[in-house]
């Protein structure tokens, strides 16, 4: 599967309406020596997190293409992209249907039926929800959904930085955090058109674009992280290695003490509470290890809060 920049721009005319446009907010001055760094927002997106982009792109195309069943669609998710698909189904009076292990949390179980969504709990584990997921739509004919491995999410997720890019034209890097790839991919195809250089960021146990680049191809990985419950994928897409390729992005690791320093500096600092992966991005700049370049313009992308902020609050 291949992914444009073309995909994005279509993606933004889809998504134009449904989703909240990206807030930046800067950073004081000084904080990273002689750069200018804003916050993108993201966190604030429907759901919480920047998945509602790629699930609506993905509903409202398959609408428009008159490829939507009847069923509606179906996916198998324990977090962020199960609320995401319900939601942008419920946006669009499309049938959603989700399939969860037994022991998911209450919470979000909840969230998904109050989108409306016909919850599905089975096993114990994300394996067992999933092959449950794919034998309903193999039965009813429900479109499956997809987490980031499909051009149209990934687009969808890529029309972040086209507002990034509108709102702040000069901008020379946009740092962004990386799980599966569906983000990072969308992100650094409208990048890349736009002459903004791109640095993706993961935690050093959980290194599947990394591990890709180094060996060439797609590879497993160990997962092994505090931010492995949104940036923990065992392998990244095809999709992100081509883009990580063609888009000469700079690829880093970071490790959790950092990340978790910079989900506590955004909640003491700023009052944002967001996940740990979101914070994996702004530990690039505040551990050294994207060290910026004197009057850089850097855009960091703080893409989820779907969390428990009881732990920052002492």
């Amino acid at each position: 599967m291949t992914l444009s920049y073309a995909d994005v721009k279509s993606a933004a005319d889809r998504v134009a309406g449904h989703i909240r446009p990206v807030t930046l907010s800067p950073v004081d001055p000084g904080t990273f020596g002689d750069a200018e760094v804003w916050l993108a927002l993201e966190m604030m997106q429907h759901t919480g997190t920047f998945k509602a982009r790629g699930a609506v792109n993905f509903t409202a195309s398959h609408i428009e293409s008159g490829a939507m069943p009847d069923a509606g669609v179906v996916i198998a998710s324990g977090g962020n992209v199960g609320l995401a698909c319900a939601w942008a189904a419920a946006r669009h009076h499309v049938p959603a249907t989700v399939f969860v292990p037994e022991n998911a949390p209450a919470v979000k179980v909840a969230k998904l039926r109050a989108l409306g969504a016909d919850v599905r709990q089975v096993g114990t584990e994300y394996a067992v929800a999933l092959e449950a997921s794919r034998q309903y739509a193999a039965t009813t004919g429900a479109l499956e959904s997809q987490a980031y491995d499909h051009p149209l999410i990934a687009a969808g997720a890529g029309t972040l930085m086209e507002e990034i890019h509108e709102a702040w034209p000069p901008v020379d890097t946009v740092v962004v955090a990386v799980g599966g790839g569906g983000l990072f991919s969308g992100v650094a195809a409208s990048a890349h058109e736009h002459g903004v250089r791109v640095v993706a960021v993961e935690p050093e146990n959980c290194r599947a674009l990394n591990a890709a680049i180094q060996a060439g191809r797609v590879v497993d990985v160990p997962v092994d992280s505090v931010a492995a419950d949104s940036l923990g994928a065992r392998r990244t897409s095809e999709m992100a290695l081509h883009w990580a390729r063609r888009a000469e992005v700079t690829s880093l690791l970071v490790p959790d003490d950092t990340i978790v320093a910079a989900r506590r500096a955004l909640w003491e600092h700023r009052k944002l509470a967001v996940e740990h992966g979101t914070a994996a991005a702004l530990a690039a700049l505040r551990s050294g290890a994207y060290e910026p370049a004197p009057g850089e313009r850097i855009a960091v992308v703080l893409c989820g809060a779907n969390t428990d902020p009881s732990d920052l609050v002492r």
